[in-house]
């Protein structure tokens, strides 16, 4: 089959990473598409993929998310016409959705966060839509998913990329050179999504916990922007902001704690057994709320949380290793 992939932001890059190799192991052939947003061109071009750059993140103003939403769409339809693809695959990309259901070309969505409001148009075009087993299904009916087009899976997404990882023992290294030292309590964290659709609200937990990681003597704080905006407010934190994307699970793989107000990462942490919190201020994901239960995640939501963080070296990871997910999805993709 001729498959068209959509990177529409930075965590979809290793998810479709692990997907694409076992496509292209089954003989179909890929073709990418990606959106300017964060790190996204770059981490896929370090991936290995080739991708039309095609469109921008449109920021925060809800009417020029839709106007960019429905103009990226178009140009993908440009893009994609007379490509003769059988399936366009994404982790909810609205505009390939709409693109893909205008030239009559099946897609499969994924996705595993229910509270994501533009859900609705994403469940109700796609020809297919895969989420994780524990997202409720009155959260899929909500938003217009009909019953014959869902399936589950039985993990995370990241999962999905992690199970089979091992750590780069070179990248010690590079953290060197970021002036990291071995004796640090490194702690990777990663700010609130500001201009995101479903992040609509104010969170001071994620400033409290920067100020109190300052006052740690051994401690040192990488920390992970979204945007330029985000890069600039921060570069007089006290922190170290990599000048160029680094190696995510390595990254996390040798921080002794995880801290973050968005998702990915935390679960990313979890995956691979390494101490995680989330200062994740709006409705939590079902799948997040499976990862506290399994303790494998914290939920932090007042300032007593964060002063019972214990800030300190990491002890032996414990790492999910679920290495069935990937075929799982596979198989639900293309079933």
């Amino acid at each position: 089959m001729r498959l068209w992939i959509d990177l529409a932001n930075s965590p979809h890059v290793p998810f479709f990473k692990a997907l694409a190799e076992r496509f292209k192991a089954q003989g179909h052939e890929i073709e990418t598409t990606a959106r300017e947003f964060a790190e996204t061109i770059p981490l896929a071009q370090a991936a290995g993929f080739a991708p039309q750059v095609v469109g921008a993140h449109a920021g925060r103003d809800v009417s020029k998310k839709a106007g960019s939403l429905l103009s990226r769409a178009w140009a993908l339809r440009k893009w994609a016409s007379g490509r003769k693809f059988d399936l366009a695959i994404s982790h909810n990309s609205y505009s390939q959705i709409l693109a893909a259901r205008g030239l009559r070309i099946k897609t499969v969505t994924l996705m595993d966060y229910e509270h994501q409001p533009a859900n609705h148009l994403a469940f109700r075009f796609a020809s297919r839509i895969i989420v994780p087993a524990s997202f409720p299904a009155r959260r899929l009916r909500a938003c217009g998913a009909r019953v014959g087009k869902v399936r589950r899976y039985h993990g995370t997404k990241e999962d999905v990329y992690l199970a089979d990882f091992q750590p780069d023992p070179s990248f010690a290294a590079q953290l060197c050179e970021l002036g990291v030292k071995p004796d640090n309590v490194l702690v990777l964290m990663r700010p609130p999504a500001h201009d995101a659709l479903y992040h609509r609200f104010q969170n001071t937990l994620f400033a409290e916990a920067l100020a109190m990681l300052a006052a740690k003597e051994n401690a040192q704080v990488i920390l992970l922007p979204r945007n330029e905006a985000q890069r600039a407010a921060f570069a007089d934190k006290s922190v170290i902001i990599p000048a160029r994307p680094l190696h995510g699970a390595n990254l996390i793989a040798a921080s002794d704690l995880v801290i973050s107000a968005g998702g990915t990462i935390n679960r990313e942490a979890a995956a691979l057994g390494v101490p995680a919190a989330s200062i994740y201020a709006g409705k939590w994901a079902a799948v997040d709320e499976g990862l506290v239960n399994e303790g494998r995640l914290r939920r932090i939501a007042s300032a007593a949380d964060l002063n019972s963080l214990v800030i300190e070296k990491q002890r032996a990871a414990t790492p999910r290793r679920s290495r069935e997910v990937i075929d799982e999805v596979v198989g639900l993709i293309f079933d």
